[in-house]
């Protein structure tokens, strides 16, 4: 071989090294360093409980670090905007909650929250219930039509904030049922149960975990709960669409989501340990008692029932009147 061919050789040969090098690099095994998890809401609640559990889980299984970031604030619209504009290589995720499908019709958003998110998971539906205080006297759903009908806009229901789950879920109701409520909107959950409790509104729709210590204390009444299906954490406790409201549910749910563009291997990856965890006995008793219960769909599976969610909330949001702020 002349001393042409064996540069030529050499040429051929270190391109093909290259490729291969690229190749192996590209393959990489993700994830080959720490994750930053960022939650949607403030610490305590049913979100941030979900994201540390998911957190812990996956950085177990994963053998690399999630590293938690409450990001909270515009109905956990700044915390989606931050993923949006994450690089979307999967070392950014997000938990949140059921607000992220409300907040397209109130928000004028910086992101489009159908191409620059990935629904991952339906991690868990965070079960409410319809409670009133002991003062009214109804102890079934159909009772308390049959009360609230003879008093059209006499009775207050409280929220915790317009444009909410809770407010929507009341919204829902008032429509199938046929009554008329007065909405008295307050900045928490905390405030508009304090109220409830004291008699000065009547009913509320809210999470089990922030009624049932009240209505197993006998300071608020448990009359149904919203979702589809009962809870675990009530089995007794029918549902709404039981109750004499057939087709009526309102669910609030946590789930993971990921930058929009995030390759599908690494999605599909994130969605199969999620589901694992979810389902793992011991987290799945953890979560129960929490008042949560857990799911763990697919990613077709949710992103499916995240675009339901979003024509849902728009159309209850429109017929309230509500404007895009």
């Amino acid at each position: 071989m002349d001393i042409g061919n064996r540069r030529l050789a050499r040429a051929v040969l270190a391109v093909l090294l290259s490729g291969t090098c690229a190749a192996t690099h590209a393959q990489a095994p993700w994830p080959a360093k720490s994750i930053r998890m960022l939650i949607a809401l403030a610490p305590g609640g049913g979100v941030d409980t979900t994201g540390r559990i998911l957190a812990q889980k996956l950085s177990e299984r994963w053998g690399q670090p999630v590293v938690v970031e409450n990001r909270p604030g515009a109905g956990g619209a700044l915390a989606t905007e931050t993923l949006a504009r994450a690089t979307p290589d999967g070392y950014t995720m997000l938990t949140n909650s059921s607000g992220v499908a409300i907040t397209p019709s109130l928000m004028k958003l910086s992101y489009d929250p159908r191409k620059d998110i990935i629904p991952v998971s339906l991690a868990v539906i965070s079960p409410g219930v319809m409670v009133v205080h002991p003062s009214v006297p109804v102890k079934t759903v159909k009772e308390f039509i049959a009360f609230a009908k003879v008093r059209p806009g006499d009775l207050l229901y409280s929220s915790s904030g317009n444009g909410t789950g809770q407010h929507l879920a009341a919204e829902l109701f008032s429509q199938m049922a046929g009554v008329k409520m007065a909405h008295v909107p307050y900045k928490g959950t905390a405030p508009s149960i304090t109220d409830l409790i004291g008699g000065r509104v009547s009913l509320s729709m809210a999470s089990v975990v922030s009624t049932r210590q009240y209505f197993e204390g006998g300071k608020l009444r448990a009359l149904a709960v919203l979702g589809a299906k009962r809870t675990p954490a009530l089995p007794n406790l029918p549902t709404i669409a039981e109750s004499g409201v057939p087709g009526y549910a309102y669910e609030n749910w946590y789930g993971v989501f990921l930058p929009g563009r995030t390759p599908m291997d690494i999605v599909l990856k994130t969605q199969q340990e999620i589901t694992r965890i979810v389902n793992d006995p011991e987290t799945a008793k953890k979560l129960v008692s929490q008042g949560l219960d857990p799911v763990g769909s697919s990613h077709a599976e949710f992103v499916r029932f995240y675009e339901e969610e979003i024509a849902k909330n728009a159309k209850l949001i429109a017929s309230v009147g509500m404007e895009v702020r």
